[in-house]
């Protein structure tokens, strides 16, 4: 892992982009504080992991649904599973209905 100024790395992108390839990550830093790293995705799907992990929407969902499982609002993985699978798109209304 490699650290560097953002001027620095402005200046550079190109070389910066090719270290992230080759090497790993780059902390990119303004006033000696971390303000972006730089990874270089391994594929489409490592892509899809690193851009829905930083998603605010996906981590709201997440909480709502963290707390509904304390509050005993949750659906075991059974019956989940069970209306995933019916026929004619039941599952959604129906996993809604017991999520919230």
């Amino acid at each position: 892992m490699k650290i560097a100024p953002v001027a620095d790395v402005k200046a550079r992108l190109s070389a910066y982009i090719r270290e992230c390839e080759a090497k790993g990550p780059v902390v990119v830093t303004r006033n000696g504080k971390a303000v972006v790293v730089m990874i270089a995705p391994d594929d489409d799907q490592d892509l899809e992991r690193l851009l829905l992990g930083r998603s605010p929407a996906l981590q709201a969902l997440l909480r709502r649904s963290r707390k509904s499982l304390r509050s005993g609002q949750g659906m075991s993985s059974r019956p989940f599973w069970k209306a995933v699978a019916e026929p004619g798109g039941k599952a959604t209304a129906r996993t809604r209905a017991k999520v919230k």
